[in-house]
Formats: structure tokens, C-alpha cells, sequence
């Protein structure tokens, strides 16, 4: 069974960093792309960073690129998005998912995570 399992949301202030951890388990995790992505109340689900099965190929949404960054430990099936200098637009659920390609188009993504709140105050 396919697993994706999300960690480390949190409140933080504005200005502040947190680390999102994705565990993946139930596939050969070295055969897919890892994506992230956001949900804020009452908007769309938005692509925020993704990382290709090698780990040399990144996405980043102009949202964030230069505050978060994307990484993956093949050996632990973990992706983390560490994102810096957090506002309160970042506040969101953030969902991690599998994914064939390396971008932010949802289609390309077959399993997701229960995702993690996000949650920056001002």
C-alpha cells in the first residue's frame, strides 16, 4: 500500500523557518518524484517545490523559490521541504504526493499525503 506520510507543520511567527518531512513507504520510492503542495482556506490546491526521482531536478513556485528548499534522503524514502523567512500567506495544509514528472500540474500526481498545517502569524 502506498503511504505518504507528512510531518513537522506547526505555528510559527513571521520571519521564522519550519521543516515538512514527507516518509513514503509501499512503492520504490528511487521510480517517482516527490511533490509539495498547499492548500490555503478556500482557495486552490497550488504546487509549492517538487523534487525528481534522482534528486538533480527541482521545482519551486515563484511563491517560494529563494525560502524553501526541496531535498530527499533515498536511503530513509524521505523527502523534507524546508522553508525560510515564512509569512502569513504561507499558512496552508501542505500535502506531499507522488508524482510522474518533476512540476506542480496535479494531474501528474497519484497519491497524496493527509497532509500538515501550516500556520505563521503576524
Amino acid at each position: 500500500e502506498v503511504q505518504l506520510v507528512e510531518s513537522g507543520g506547526g505555528l510559527v511567527q513571521a520571519g521564522g523557518s519550519l521543516r515538512l518531512s514527507c516518509a513514503a513507504s509501499g512503492f520504490t520510492f528511487d521510480d517517482y518524484a516527490i511533490g509539495w503542495f498547499r492548500q490555503a482556506p478556500g482557495k486552490e490546491r497550488e504546487g509549492v517545490s517538487c523534487i525528481g526521482n534522482s534528486g538533480a531536478t527541482t521545482y519551486y513556485s515563484d511563491s517560494v523559490v529563494g525560502r524553501f528548499a526541496i531535498s530527499s534522503d533515498n536511503a530513509e524514502n524521505t523527502v523534507y521541504l524546508q522553508m525560510n523567512s515564512l509569512n502569513p500567506e504561507d499558512t496552508a495544509v501542505y500535502y506531499c504526493a507522488r508524482g510522474f514528472s518533476v512540476g506542480a500540474i496535479r494531474e501528474a500526481f497519484d497519491s497524496w499525503g493527509q497532509g500538515t498545517q501550516v500556520t505563521v502569524s503576524s
